[in-house]
């Protein structure tokens, strides 16, 4: 039995585009199933256009989704694999040693200074693991240029040659390249080889049905980081763009999609991309995550809005992570929810402290002021201060609620957050008393 060889072939032109993403996972994801080799090339014959700086985008999106490849360039400036060299550009011999092979076997010839495949005039089938059988009628079908006439190679020539090279076995690319491969097979069967197998992967549309382009919301990896989302959240989402468990489930481990990935199984009708959905899968997976593993993201956003000390107390921050995660869907919501902790200057929520900071919710924050500054720190638990807003509310007669509003708002500025005893728990007893204080002084209305 052969072994598995697949490739990602983008090219270093801009942004990294969410079909690309998906493109790339899919081989990732059949090399993995199978054992076999995952192949990085980059097509970057478009002087043009590309850019260093757009393949270390490449190879950003590839590792923030966790995509590793056996073969191709490296981000530190190495080459793993025998079969390279693995960007188009340092490829020129090899594709002019191809174009003379055809036109020495009369199979290509000059035009007007570029040269010409004499494509055949013949029907032909195209086998896909995906789509199934395909014709094409080639009857009328024009002679395919191959080298242009400043001598460089056409995109079909090169795409061709490389995977007979590098000895690719399954061509695994987007549903657009169908209307190419009678042209590639065509160009493989002039070259007397084997071709690899071939399996086009749906395209990814808009809600309204039109095709995901570079302009649309959504079709930037690069935004999804961003904005804080979990790549394993992405990931799991873009298995979905095109294949399913089959059993109704939207948060699937990956190991467990390794398992059970298998191209007949690809869907071949067009995949709907839903941001509600990826937004869905994010937040589960948001309250899921390790507090080891949200850490250097939650480190990171702060320090970006500087919103962390550089001397920061390590096992407070945890702590603080630890009770706001399962309030959070996305990374961007991490200052909202956790900049108070560490700072003593927050704002005050202008609407909600018009509603609570009244001359009642005021009296119960000196209330409970005096009552929580009784306590013994050690005494300063989620449980125990639970405990002691249930009996002072019974002592004066009230709802707890109207204890509860006061003290959240006076310790984070905010009306919403984290169970409240929790929250007074990990801010600690020396932090709640001084920003009660810091409250009662602001709010209250100066006596004649």
């Amino acid at each position: 039995m052969e072994s598995v060889r697949v490739r990602f072939a983008p090219s270093p032109t801009g942004m990294f585009h969410i079909g690309s993403a998906r493109t790339a996972l899919f081989n990732w994801l059949y090399a993995r199933h199978t054992g076999g080799t995952f192949i990085l090339r980059i097509e970057d014959t478009d002087a043009a256009r590309n850019k260093p700086e757009y393949v270390d985008v490449i190879f950003q999106a590839l590792n923030w989704l966790g995509l590793d490849w056996n073969e191709g360039p490296q981000p530190d400036g190495t080459v793993k694999g025998d079969k390279g060299p693995y960007c188009q550009s340092q490829r020129g011999a090899i594709y002019k040693r191809y174009v003379d092979q055809l036109l020495s076997a009369d199979k290509a010839y000059e035009f007007e200074g570029a040269i010409k495949f004499r494509t055949p005039k013949t029907p032909i089938t195209v086998p896909d693991l995906i789509c199934g059988d395909i014709q094409f009628d080639r009857t009328n079908e024009p002679d395919l240029v191959i080298q242009r006439k400043d001598g460089s190679p056409v995109f079909h020539l090169v795409n061709v040659v490389d995977d007979l090279e590098m000895e690719v076995t399954h061509v695994i690319r987007g549903e657009d390249h169908l209307s190419n491969t009678h042209k590639h097979l065509a160009l493989i069967e002039a070259f007397g080889a084997k071709p690899p197998r071939y399996a086009h992967i749906p395209l990814i549309l808009n809600p309204n049905g039109s095709k995901m382009s570079k302009r649309d919301v959504g079709a930037s990896i690069a935004d999804y980081k961003e904005q804080g989302y979990l790549p394993e959240a992405v990931r799991n989402y873009l298995c979905l763009l095109g294949w399913s468990p089959k059993d109704n489930r939207e948060i699937v481990p990956i190991e467990e999609v390794i398992a059970k990935f298998d191209l007949p199984q690809v869907n071949r009708a067009n995949a709907r991309f839903d941001i509600d959905k990826l937004f869905w899968i994010n937040g589960e997976y948001f309250r899921s995550a390790t507090l080891e593993s949200l850490e250097p993201l939650a480190l990171g956003i702060l320090r970006k809005h500087n919103l962390i000390p550089d001397d920061y107390d390590p096992a407070y921050f945890r702590a603080a992570l630890s009770i706001v995660k399962e309030k959070i869907k996305l990374g961007r919501e991490l200052p909202e929810w956790m900049g108070y902790f560490f700072r003593e200057d927050f704002e005050f929520d202008p609407a909600a402290a018009k509603k609570v900071f009244t001359p009642e919710g005021l009296a119960n924050l000196v209330k409970l002021h005096e009552r929580l500054a009784a306590l013994d720190g050690k005494s300063f638990t989620a449980a125990e201060l639970e405990a002691e807003f249930k009996l002072l509310a019974a002592g004066s007669g009230q709802k707890v609620g109207a204890l509860v509003h006061p003290a959240r708002l006076a310790v984070s500025g905010r009306s919403v957050g984290p169970s409240l005893y929790h929250l007074l728990e990990v801010l600690g007893k020396d932090r709640v008393l001084g920003r009660m204080k810091r409250a009662e002084k602001e709010f209250s209305t100066p006596t004649a």
